[in-house]
């Protein structure tokens, strides 16, 4: 069974994501809760996943617990882009360090294998 979505808004991620020196994220309370409670429903799946294969449930019945466990971990990937990219990317581009670009296209292209 899928996770239920959770309207989590990437603008509550606070500015400032990225202090010369130091890479660090400044997401609000509410979003980093929200993450946090996804990761923890992904994280009970896992564990159902676990005991399906233990019992030896049926390989497609796993199989679609898995694609739902990548669902709900690429939703949360997706949130926190979201937020990177209208926060942190556009602070760094307004900072001048055109670069970002370059790892944002390196960090795309990570999530999308």
């Amino acid at each position: 069974m899928a996770p239920k979505e959770e309207k989590l808004s990437p603008e509550s991620c606070d500015s400032s994501c990225h202090t010369p020196g130091e890479r660090k994220s400044h997401h609000s309370p509410e979003f980093k809760n929200g993450l946090t409670n996804r990761l923890n429903r992904i994280e009970g799946q896992i564990r159902g996943i676990k005991g399906m294969i233990e019992r030896d449930t049926y390989c497609d019945d796993v199989l679609n617990q898995l694609a739902a466990v990548q669902a709900a971990l690429n939703g949360v990937g997706k949130l926190l882009l979201e937020g990177h990219m209208k926060s942190c990317i556009i602070e760094r581009i307004e900072a001048g360090e055109h670069e970002v670009i370059d790892e944002l296209l390196i960090t795309v292209n990570k999530l999308m294998k």
